[in-house]
Formats: structure tokens, C-alpha cells, sequence
């Protein structure tokens, strides 16, 4: 052979060569991308590397969506698991749970000789708790009417006076403060569907359809509105915020099909926040300039995942990213692979190191992020960097997330107050999935956005350690009775965070007047 015939059979072998190795890494991609469908379809759903290992954070404050573990696999120095205390009786029962003592006498009072005993004392035997069912009773109310009879000498006229009668919260309904407290608590906190609650009301004594309580929760949830709205424009004056989004299936949307989406969006607080506060809007789609109605006002700092309608907030604004959401990506890339690749050992390890500072204060956490954090990050992007894997693959998939979300995520270490992870507000949003799970979709808008309006009222009333049920119920039997117009100034009292407030001026003015 001639040397421009090796020559040309050099670069066929190289081309051949070239597209072998291309086809290579293709086939790798589709393998990653099978093996991450099977997982998600029949694996466990836990991130979990090492089921040894302790969570990196405390039970509320996971990092992620999913219950899940997560470190080093090789790490040295793991904490082995200890074995879990059994919690005494005095801390499983609530201290004001109410005591009914009961005394079991002998029948005769005398021995088996006929002599009559004397009592002694008593012997405690055993604690127990009962449950009393639900029960339902009918309220007939009446108004006393009076009249005056000395003016009725002086004019002739009749001068009626009659008793002042609360308003009802639906005029012309059966439904109460208390009943439809329960119907909100029954389906947006125990994810109950309206048509499963019906044989629990049957069974009480009401006959009623799934039709009366949906009317029920919109037409209450309308009484809530200038409440909702005012929990809003509180939260938008936060220095700190995180938010999150997810699908919802709204049935009769004016110019969309019922296969259509649309969504629920969340704002929350941060963890530090003194008034903790999680706010719920929904909207017919995700634009971007939905987002700018709903951040309307804000001027801080906002902590969220990399969607794009974000990018349409006010530069007023600043926007911080979730390395959990990085992590996420990597995690899915290396289940794919089947072992653990160094981008993800290095965010464990920033995760490990937040999970040692978090009761640090502020100042002592922005030292310790500064001189110990920077490493494994520099570390992580001279990684992402270096990185030549395909675009389509799982971990060329994650690593364009953290290049495009760099900037976002370098900006957490300037702000001690800001977690790593967004995962309060994916905490808050799971709240509304597991529900959706079970009622699947809401039938009408003003179905998903009464749904928006309890979600906000029962889960700030989590956050801030109050019973959903109960303040649903004094919401209803209070705001009900204000001007249909009422000024903030008269709604503040019934924020969330004041709640706990009232409740203890109450007790203090029973507790004075017995």
C-alpha cells in the first residue's frame, strides 16, 4: 500500500474510531436514564446513601423533599445510630389532657367473717385513655325582644327592642363555626376527599353532599380573604423569603382544557423568621409575571430553585439557589452509575458542616462558612469545571444546573441567616401534595383558590405552634361578625402569631374572674 492509502485507512479507523466512542457514551446515557426511571419507578424514594447514617438534619429540618440520609459512605468518623429512648408517659400524653379519677370499692365492705372494714386508703392500679366520639347537636337560636312601655304611654307608639343576633357565617346555612372548621381541618390537614367525609357526617346525624360542603369551604374561605391578603403584605416586608411552586389540576378553567395544568405557588419564611408565615396563591399558569404580582413588594433576599420565571422579579430582589436541589441532581446521577461521585461526597460534607453550626449564632456561622465552607465548594466547582460529560446525561444534567446556578448559590455563604437548602418551603409544599394525592384536583378556581386561603391559615398556624383547628374555629366565629370591608388595623389581632396571645389573655381573664 501506498502511504496516502495508510494514510486514509488511518483516518477511517479514527472516525470509526471517534463515532464508536460517541455511541459509547450514548449508550451509557440511555443506561443511566433506564436505571433512574426504574428507581423512580419501583425503588425506594428516600436520597439515602448509607442507611447507617443519621440524617444530616434534625427531623424538622430535613434537607430534602424526601425523607432522607445522606454523607460520606467512607467516612471514618460516622456517629453509629444509638438506640432510641422510650419516652415516658409524661411526655406521650399532653399535660392538659383532662383526668377522670376512678375509685373501685369492695360490694359488701365486710370480710369473709361478716367483721365491717375500715377504709385505709387507696392503691393506684393503672392509667388509661378513653375517646369520646364526635357528637352533633342542633342550635334553634331565638332573639328576646323587649318594649318599652312608659314611651308607648308618652307617643302611643310600640317601641321594640330586640336582642342583638350574631352573624351567621353563611346566611341561610346549617354550616357553623365548629362544622365547618372540622370539614377544612378533615380535608386540608388529614387529606380526607369531601365525598369520604360524608359517611362520618351520616353517622353523626347529617345527611349532607359533597356539593353543600364544597360551598361550605369556598364561601367561609371568601370571610378569610381580607385575612389572607393581609398575611401577605406582612410577608412581603420580610428580609428573607423562600419560595416554591407546584402543578395542580384545576377542572373548569375558563379557556383551558381539564387535562391542563395549573399551580399552586408558595412563599414562606425562613426558619429565623420571628413571625413564621407560609402564604399559598394559586394561578392558572407558572409565568413569569405571575411571579412578579406574587413578589410584588418584596424587596430582600429570595431563596428558590432555578425556573426561569423568577428571573422576571424586580431587581430589587436578590435570588439565592438550593445546593439540596444540586445535590438531588447529582444523587440521581450516581444511583444511575451505581456508585457515589465526588460533587456529591463534597455537598454532603457542606451539609454535615451546616448540620455542626446550627444553633451558632449568626456572626459565629458567617465565620465558620467563610473559613471552613469555601474549601469543599471551590473544591465542587473545579469539579463542575472540569466536567466534560454529555449534556443529556444525568450528570451532564446536573452539572449545567449548578454552572447555570452558580452565582445563585455562592451568594447562600454572604447570607448566615439563609440555609444551604430551600427545603422549609418544599416542606410546606409537600403539605399540599400529600393532600392532592387523595382529592386529586379542585373542580372550579374559586375551588383551588379557597384551597390557597386554608392552606396559608393551616400552615402558619403550624409554624407557629398553634392548633389549626382551633384558630380556624375563632377565625370563623370572629371575622364573621366584622364590617364586610374591615380595615387591617381591625385584622391584625388575627394573625397567626397573635393567636397564642389572645388564647393566654383569655385563660388570664378566667382564671381572674373565678
Amino acid at each position: 500500500m501506498t502511504p496516502k492509502q495508510i494514510d486514509e485507512l488511518l483516518q477511517q479507523v479514527q472516525k470509526q474510531t471517534e463515532i464508536i466512542a460517541q455511541q459509547a457514551k450514548i449508550i451509557e446515557e440511555q443506561a443511566q436514564t433506564i436505571e433512574y426511571l426504574k428507581r423512580k419507578l419501583f425503588g425506594s424514594q428516600s436520597e439515602k446513601i448509607d442507611s447507617n447514617q443519621l440524617s444530616l438534619l434534625d427531623e424538622d429540618d430535613g434537607v430534602f423533599t424526601e425523607p432522607e440520609q445522606t454523607g460520606e459512605e467512607n467516612q471514618t468518623d460516622q456517629v453509629q445510630p444509638t438506640k432510641k429512648r422510650k419516652r415516658t408517659r409524661q411526655e406521650i400524653l399532653n399535660r392538659d389532657l383532662p383526668v377522670k379519677i376512678t375509685f373501685v370499692d369492695v360490694e359488701n365492705k365486710q370480710c369473709p367473717h361478716g367483721h365491717r372494714l375500715v377504709s385505709v386508703g387507696e392503691r393506684f392500679v393503672r392509667e388509661q385513655l378513653y375517646f369520646q366520639p364526635a357528637k352533633l347537636y342542633r342550635e334553634e337560636i331565638y332573639a328576646h325582644t323587649y318594649k318599652c312601655v312608659d314611651c308607648e304611654k308618652i307617643d302611643g307608639l310600640a317601641h321594640l327592642i330586640q336582642a342583638q343576633v350574631p352573624n351567621p357565617i353563611i346566611p341561610h346555612s346549617l354550616g357553623s363555626a365548629s362544622v365547618i372548621a372540622e370539614i377544612v381541618h378533615q380535608k386540608y390537614e388529614q387529606g380526607v376527599p369531601l365525598n369520604r367525609q360524608l359517611k362520618d357526617w351520616l353517622r353523626l346525624g347529617a345527611d349532607l353532599s359533597d356539593t353543600t360542603l364544597a360551598n361550605w369551604i369556598i364561601k367561609a374561605s371568601k370571610i378569610m380573604k381580607p385575612l389572607y391578603n393581609l398575611i401577605r403584605e406582612q410577608l412581603v416586608k420580610q428580609p428573607y423569603l423562600q419560595g416554591d411552586e407546584t402543578p395542580l389540576q384545576v377542572l373548569r378553567e375558563p379557556g383551558k382544557k381539564a387535562t391542563s395544568r395549573s399551580y399552586m405557588w408558595v412563599v414562606r419564611t425562613i426558619r429565623l423568621a420571628s413571625k413564621q408565615t407560609v402564604f399559598y396563591a394559586y394561578a392558572a399558569s407558572r409565568s413569569g409575571e405571575f411571579a412578579q404580582s406574587l413578589y410584588e413588594g418584596f424587596e430582600g433576599v429570595l431563596q428558590c430553585d432555578g425556573y426561569s420565571a423568577y428571573n422576571n422579579l424586580e431587581d430589587s430582589v436578590t435570588r439565592l439557589g438550593c445546593f439540596a436541589h444540586a445535590r438531588r441532581k447529582f444523587y440521581d446521577a450516581d444511583v444511575a452509575k451505581g456508585k457515589i461521585s465526588r460533587p456529591l461526597e463534597l455537598l454532603n460534607q457542606m451539609f454535615i458542616l451546616e448540620k455542626k453550626w446550627q444553633k451558632l449564632s449568626l456572626e459565629d456561622r458567617q465565620e465558620k462558612r467563610d473559613t471552613e465552607l469555601r474549601k469543599p465548594l471551590q473544591e465542587f466547582w473545579n469539579w463542575v469545571d472540569a466536567s466534560n460529560d454529555l449534556p443529556k446525561s444525568a450528570v451532564g444534567k446536573a452539572v449545567t444546573y449548578a454552572r447555570n446556578q452558580r452565582t445563585e448559590l455562592n451568594g447562600i455563604l454572604e447570607h448566615s441567616s439563609v440555609e444551604l437548602s430551600n427545603n422549609a418551603a418544599e416542606r410546606s409544599m409537600k403539605s399540599l401534595v400529600i393532600g392532592r394525592k387523595n382529592w386529586l384536583f379542585s373542580t372550579s378556581p374559586a375551588g383551588a383558590e379557597a384551597t390557597a386561603i386554608w392552606m396559608t391559615l393551616i400552615e402558619s398556624a403550624k409554624v407557629n405552634n398553634v392548633d389549626p383547628r382551633d384558630y380556624i374555629t375563632y377565625l370563623l366565629e370572629n371575622i364573621s361578625q366584622l364590617p364586610e370591608f374591615a380595615e387591617a388595623e381591625n385584622l391584625v389581632v388575627y394573625l397567626p402569631w397573635n393567636f397564642n396571645k389572645i388564647i393566654r389573655g383569655r385563660d388570664h381573664l378566667t382564671s381572674t374572674t373565678a
